[in-house]
């Protein structure tokens, strides 16, 4: 007759299930943060780290049941803690370098980068569970309340990692200080696990020989090594970005600044007046044009980067009012130390989300709105849509103009799109682009252009052919034709990572 195993005490058992479970959240979540460098934080990506974890979740649940029937789960506990540090640990060598490796945005490489992130360690962790249950049942009459518990007490875990991770974890440390932190801890867990059950009279090793251990500890310190070691492209780790800046050896005060692995910003720290990008060149012509040269404007910049247009107005029309609406307090602290901001009543910055923050400002209140928030991988949709463009139009003067900057890529589908919502909110629209990205054949910046009244097309157009690389400003039929049939977007149906997978 086969002997049931000792149950755990009640507070271990709910310390087990509560922690495995929340083990589980922050790997997921730190894994949006570590593939976000390498293929963007779209909803394709979103949707595969979650996908990756509920199947390393459903799997590894499914082998602890199995692993539970066949052996005393006393046994296997301290070794799936230890197991469990050991896939953390290895997590970091493992995307970084294979990030590299699948840099971009193609669904294969997303998938594999989620799976390289969380599907090992979750699976691990995710055995315990089961385990715990099994030991937990000695009176079937009790099965429903027993597993009740336990399953409640592990998604309170889920939870709670996942509020404390999202709001106070991910802002106050490193991705790579988290993971290994987590690691550390499942380690010693699993090690003060083993020695009580051991204590208690369970033989709760790590099983196999002494060879096997040490080989499974030295893949634990080779990981955590790895990772503390591992490539990383960020200088600073921002609660939304991996940013760094880059000096320009050809340009004395140049400095880029790098969001997520893209070329976000370039800012001239001697030189304010020298805008390197193309499409900043684009709206600081449209900049130029908007009133008599020096005179002040009301200008609200939707998205901060390296400030480069706002300091560009300063220095070109003193006296302006700007607010940047700036979603990432890490990265104003970054240009403040990096890249020469100063902010004062002329420039001022509200930390928060764009759209909300354009909601709380007052009607016909501004000359210039520059919509810079898009970003190489990185796409708020919500900024994308008829009611954002809608906001903008209330707060834009009767002869402001709207400058909005959108990546796309061929077929041109998301600009073809936003062009017809931004349409639908302003009678006028322009569009300046380089004439190989209007054809179809690259991927580019695209400036939109809105206005209440005519827009000042005849005094835009000199100033770009005097730039070295040409663009080409299109309205009317042609824009028209351009825009086609493209669907608006709204806040009800916005599926703007689609739209850029072409």
């Amino acid at each position: 007759m086969e002997t049931q195993p000792r149950a755990l005490p009640s507070a271990l058992a709910t310390a087990l299930a509560f922690g495995a479970s929340g083990a589980v959240l922050v790997l997921e979540i730190v894994a949006l943060r570590l593939v976000g460098p390498y293929v963007g934080v779209t909803l394709q990506v979103s949707s595969s780290v979650i996908g990756v974890s509920l199947a390393a979740i459903a799997y590894g649940a499914w082998v602890g049941g199995r692993l539970a029937d066949r052996f005393d789960p006393r046994t296997l506990l301290a070794p799936a803690l230890i197991l469990g540090a050991i896939g953390t640990a290895v997590t970091l060598p493992l995307v970084r370098w294979g990030g590299e490796l699948l840099r971009g945005g193609a669904a294969p490489a997303v998938l594999m980068l989620a799976a390289l992130a969380v599907f090992l360690p979750a699976l691990v962790l995710s055995t315990i569970a089961p385990m715990v249950v099994k030991l937990q049942l000695g009176d079937l009459r009790q099965a429903g309340s027993v597993v009740g518990r336990l399953s409640s007490i592990g998604t309170l875990g889920a939870i709670t990692a996942t509020l404390v991770t999202g709001f106070i974890f991910v802002a106050a440390m490193p991705s790579s200080v988290i993971i290994l932190s987590l690691a550390v801890l499942l380690a010693v867990a699993g090690l003060v696990l083993g020695w009580w059950l051991r204590r208690d009279g369970t033989r709760a090793d790590v099983p196999g020989t002494p060879r096997v251990r040490a080989s499974l500890a030295v893949i634990g310190l080779a990981g955590a090594g790895l990772g503390a070691i591992a490539p990383t492209p960020c200088d600073v780790e921002t609660a939304y970005h991996c940013a760094n800046v880059a000096a320009d050896p050809a340009r004395d005060g140049g400095r880029t600044l790098v969001l997520n692995s893209a070329r976000h910003s370039y800012v001239d720290l001697d030189d304010p007046t020298h805008l390197e990008f193309e499409y900043v060149q684009w709206i600081g012509a449209v900049a130029d044009v908007l009133k008599p040269a020096g005179a002040p404007v009301q200008a609200l910049h939707l998205g901060g980067g390296g400030f480069t247009v706002p300091n560009y107005l300063r220095a070109t029309r003193p006296g302006s009012d700007q607010l940047v609406l700036e979603l990432d307090g890490g990265l104003v602290d970054l240009d403040q130390r990096s890249l020469g901001l100063r902010t004062g009543p002329d420039l001022r910055v509200r930390v928060g989300d764009a759209r909300v923050g354009l909601a709380e400002r007052p009607e016909a209140s501004y000359d210039l709105v520059v919509g810079d928030a898009f970003g190489h991988l990185v796409v708020p949709w919500h900024l994308a849509t008829r009611e954002m463009a809608d906001e903008v139009a209330r707060v834009l003067r009767p002869d402001g103009v709207y400058a909005q900057n959108v990546i796309d890529y061929p077929p041109n589908r998301f600009i073809r799109a936003e062009l017809a919502t931004v349409a639908a909110a302003f009678p006028h629209v322009a569009l300046i682009a380089p004439p190989a990205a209007l054809a179809g054949e690259e991927g580019s910046n695209f400036v939109i252009l809105a206005a209440h009244r005519e827009l000042p097309l005849d005094a835009i157009r000199p100033r770009l052919s005097a730039l070295k690389q040409p663009a080409t400003l299109l309205s009317g039929r042609p824009l028209t034709d351009f825009i086609g049939d493209s669907r608006i977007l709204t806040d009800d149906y916005a599926p703007v990572d689609q739209l850029l997978a072409g």
